[in-house]
């Protein structure tokens, strides 16, 4: 319970972070700045950024901001590169209380940080000014550099992917805390390797509710039991936690120091795998990309059977050779197109969906992962309506491959079964009697129910058969097992009968 409680909190502290992070600091505190107005940002600083800029006085300061995490450790350099600039540099955070304030730097008017441990997660800003500022005298050109050299491996750190830090579990301290932000569909690894002593490793991950969604103790196979939670697919975007601790946690006995290291799988982000798809729904337009290390984007949706839905990708930009497939499930493609769009665009009109449940849209290139095409594209998905909505709720539906039994007598002298045909598919349909007299007649009719096509006794000894008949158009269709009518012979059949409707590929 106490554990879980701590785990709160820490969220709690997280939270308190991340809002602070949107916030804007009065220049409350900061010694040495004007405080004739409140410190606006002027420009977004990423790690690595190489940013440059001039002073004068039009422009005595320019002020800059980075999200920093807690435990990160940074440089940051401001170099004059022309004029006779005197740089001064003033860090803050967002309640406007300052970090750092440097001048010069060994008898260099460069300011250079070596080193800077960001004691919390928050929005920081960096103020570069000339000495003096508004009454300050010299002008000139700057280079700024702003660096992540590392993060502290001090419980209660926050990292990113990619890092890896060390650290020790005694009985002291038999749990250390680390926290990571990911979004969905991040595919998340980590490691926990002994480096020395007896320990056991053991790993948890923590949602942002403070609850446990994976954990290890062993990796299979490792000499030194080491802890590993390979290939975790984030569901909700968010802060998470992990519990680096040893095999017992409190109650354990082994100590020793370990390596933690956090990775973003190669298919992190939604969209870039099956098992992290993109949702989406009817009418939904998705911008995406294909490029040689992403050729096949991934959405689901949820349709029910019978349903008819269209989807169509739209090459925007590039040279990308659109193709795209409706897969179920498993992933088994139901059907796929490359240019039915037109041109180089793909295109797949009034598919019918098979049964409920989840649907895949693969958004690709021709020729997939040997393709060499590449580009921007605009895919649509669209629901046409079930097909059988307009269809009497008395009828029975049936689809290719289905074999159902009847029976045809005075009081039910013909039975009626709606499918839903595609123009240009061939369909062969048989009616064969089971007991009695019968005498079967079947008919193919329209969706309006007027005959097309009907026979008596095509499939020999009194049983019918339509073969290889051709679907004029796309629509609902109507098999109708009746008995011959004619006017001499038996009009007044009557028994069980078999029908069987069937689709021939060739």
């Amino acid at each position: 319970m106490w554990k879980r409680l701590a785990l709160i909190i820490f969220f709690c502290i997280l939270s308190l972070s991340a809002h602070a992070q949107n916030a804007t600091p009065t220049p409350d505190g900061a010694q040495g700045l004007p405080q004739d107005d409140f410190i606006v940002p002027d420009a977004g600083l990423a790690y690595g950024a190489r940013v440059t800029g001039a002073l004068n006085d039009n422009t005595p300061r320019y002020v800059y901001y980075f999200d920093g995490q807690r435990g990160e450790v940074v440089s940051l350099a401001v170099n004059t590169t022309r004029g006779d600039l005197d740089p001064v540099v003033t860090i803050l955070d967002s309640a406007g209380e300052v970090l750092l304030n440097r001048d010069d730097t060994e008898q260099s008017r460069d300011v250079i940080v070596d080193s800077l441990r960001i004691t919390r997660s928050d929005r920081y800003y960096v103020v570069v000014g000339r000495f003096g500022y508004g009454v300050g005298s010299t002008a000139g050109e700057y280079q700024l550099t702003l660096d992540r050299i590392g993060v502290s491996s001090a419980d209660g750190s926050m990292l990113r992917f990619g890092d890896s830090i060390i650290n020790n579990i005694t009985n002291m301290t038999p749990q250390l805390y680390y926290s990571f932000r990911a979004e969905r569909g991040d595919v998340v690894s980590i490691q926990m390797q002994r480096v020395s002593g007896d320990l056991d490793p053991y790993l948890q991950l923590v949602d942002s509710n403070a609850f446990v969604i994976a954990s290890n103790d062993d990796v299979q196979g490792s000499p030194t039991h080491d802890a590993a939670i390979v290939g975790h697919i984030v569901q909700e975007s968010g802060n998470y936690v992990v519990v680096a601790t040893r095999y017992g946690q409190t109650a354990g006995t082994s100590t020793g120091s370990f390596v933690l290291s956090i990775l973003a799988g190669e298919t992190s982000g939604l969209g870039n795998s099956a098992a992290a798809a993109f949702p989406i729904e009817d009418g939904d337009v998705i911008e995406g990309e294909i490029s040689d290390d992403r050729y096949a984007r991934f959405y689901s949706f949820q349709a029910q059977r019978n349903d008819v839905v269209s989807l169509r990708m739209t090459r925007t930009e590039g040279s990308l050779d659109a193709f795209i497939a409706i897969a179920d499930a498993n992933l088994q493609r139901l059907i796929e197109d490359d240019d039915g769009g037109g041109g180089q665009n793909a295109y797949i009109g009034q598919f019918l969906i098979p049964a409920d449940g989840t649907y895949y849209a693969i958004a690709s290139r021709y020729q997939g992962e040997e393709g060499r095409t590449t580009g921007s594209f605009r895919m649509e998905l669209n629901f046409l309506g079930n097909v059988f909505d307009a269809v009497e709720t008395e009828i029975a539906h049936i689809t290719y491959g289905s074999t159902v039994t009847g029976r045809i007598d005075d009081t039910t002298p013909q039975v009626l079964y709606a499918f839903y045909g595609v123009e240009g598919e061939i369909v062969t349909t048989s009616m064969n009697r089971g007991d009695g007299d019968l005498d079967p007649t079947v008919s193919i009719l329209n969706g309006g129910q007027r005959p097309l096509v009907s026979d008596d006794d095509s499939g020999g000894a009194q049983n019918a058969l339509i073969e290889r008949y051709v679907i004029p158009e796309t629509g609902i269709y109507y098999v109708r097992a009746t008995r011959y009518s004619g006017s001499t012979g038996n009009v007044n059949t009557r028994g069980s009968f078999i029908l069987v409707l069937a689709r021939r590929f060739d």
